[in-house]
């Protein structure tokens, strides 16, 4: 038997075990901190409502979660996004603007959408409609391989600051919690480096593949997320997962991989280090001088705040048709929310009927801010946010409080070529692999595709 150990049992190192304990002659052993599995994916039911305490949902086209849920049995479970009532509201001058129908991020797909849209003014709309003229001029200017720019230098550059700063900023604030400044796009949005690269303008290039879109952005499990996890934690070998066993030091030896926690010291043949990259950097730092420098990756928390209202107060609440609002990032502003979002219109099957249920999201600067603060603290700052928006906030029926510590690692620019380096420097350490969200993409289907791949590895070498 192969004996192979995972360090983390989030969804990138769950989804590892899972994947080694399909495989004939290998022995996973999976090593969790804390006393259970999943990471940031938690699921509570209470009177009816299915709260996600994490993630709420994937996306549709990436298929490594849908094919893993299949694979539990789960292909009558999932759900898709009620995109027929898709709409998402940008917080200008405290109202909510939706913005325009079609978009794909920052890019529309019909201009005369933008031309009807209060949320631009006439020099944005102006960008907008130059943007396909300028095509030869912005594919000659296209990134060249290996290099690499900010986020808000690429959106910039095809459509000038007001739409870098009012759409692009929140947008993917929402996604990395994170400065589109420092962002690295071929990290973050390299569908768009490729878009570019093809053909310059990037609504030319949205516009041939609209009807590529899929119908639904968004997918889900109808019992809710927590399910992926127990169903694959439920096909692991008994005694396969040490839960409360924290990693201490990792050590190559003649002998394979020493994994020594605070009560015991084992040996195996290979290691996936499925751990947050501030952990990572901690237990690969005594191997080598160089993981302290390509593993020093900035992270940021978030801070999640659920409030669900049964329909004897849910009918007080005045919510706009539409999946929810995001608020475009202020310097300075330490306590505003960056998203909020209508958990009951953007999904089925998540509130009792007349129950509405809302997700309130403090990322980058604010979740820093509070994130000790009580959650009784925190309850009440998102409640007063909310309702400088949607108006008087009824009492609910539940408030959950989840605090995301260091959980969303920014792709700086220049991640893919320290990611590079980082591969050759693990591949110097026979059995050696490394999984989780810091290197090649932070939503659940990569956690899953990496995990997966890192298993495939593992078994294989």
């Amino acid at each position: 038997m192969k004996r192979i150990a995972i360090i983390g049992g989030g969804l990138s190192g769950l989804s590892a075990a899972y994947q080694l304990a399909r495989t004939p002659l290998v022995e996973p052993t999976l090593f969790e901190a804390s006393p259970r599995l999943g990471g940031i994916i938690e699921t509570l039911h209470q009177d009816g409502f299915i709260i996600e305490c994490g993630p709420d949902s994937w996306v549709t086209e990436k298929p490594w979660a849908r094919e893993l849920a299949i694979e539990l049995g789960l292909e009558s479970e999932i759900i898709l996004s009620n995109d027929h009532q898709r709409r998402t509201y940008l917080l200008q001058h405290n109202q909510l603007v939706p913005m325009p129908d079609g978009m794909r991020m920052m890019v529309p797909v019909d201009l005369s959408a933008i031309m009807d849209s209060p949320l631009f003014s006439e020099p944005a709309r102006l960008a907008y409609q130059r943007e396909p003229v300028r095509a030869a001029e912005l594919k000659a200017s296209a990134l060249k391989e290996g290099e690499d720019e900010s986020v808000a230098s690429f959106v910039r550059r095809h459509f000038g600051d007001e739409v870098t700063r009012t759409i692009a900023a929140p947008l993917l604030a929402g996604v990395f919690g994170g400065d589109i400044d420092t962002l690295s796009v071929r990290a973050v949005m390299p569908v768009f480096v490729k878009m570019e690269r093809d053909y310059g303008s990037l609504i030319l290039a949205v516009q041939s593949r609209a009807h590529q879109n899929p119908n639904s952005v968004f997918t889900s499990l109808r019992p809710g997320l927590g399910t992926l996890v127990d169903r694959m934690a439920a096909t692991l070998p008994a005694g396969c997962v040490r839960f409360s066993h924290e990693v201490t030091r990792l050590e190559h030896t003649n002998q394979g991989w020493q994994v020594s926690t605070s009560d015991s010291e084992r040996t195996f043949d290979a290691v996936i280090v499925a751990t947050p990259a501030h952990v990572t950097r901690q237990l690969l730092r005594p191997l080598h001088e160089q993981f302290d420098h390509l593993l020093a990756m900035e992270s940021t928390s978030a801070i999640i705040v659920a409030f669900a209202f049964l329909p004897e107060h849910a009918y007080k609440l005045t919510i706009p048709r539409g999946f929810g609002y995001l608020v475009p990032p202020t310097p300075g502003a330490d306590s505003k929310l960056l998203a909020c979002t209508f958990v009951d219109q953007k999904f089925s099957h998540r509130v009792p009927e007349g129950g509405i249920l809302l997700r309130a999201f403090f990322g980058g600067t604010a979740a820093q801010t509070h994130l000790n603060d009580s959650d009784n603290a925190l309850i009440a700052l998102a409640l007063e946010r909310l309702s400088e928006v949607l108006g008087s906030m009824p009492a609910p029926h539940l408030a959950i409080v989840r605090r995301l510590r260091r959980s969303l690692p920014q792709y700086a620019v220049g991640h893919l070529r320290r990611m590079v380096q980082l591969e050759s420097l693990v591949a110097s350490f026979p059995g050696l692999y490394l999984a989780g969200n810091a290197y090649y993409g932070v939503g659940l289907p990569d956690m899953i595709r990496i995990g997966r791949e890192a298993a495939r590895r593992a078994a294989q070498s």
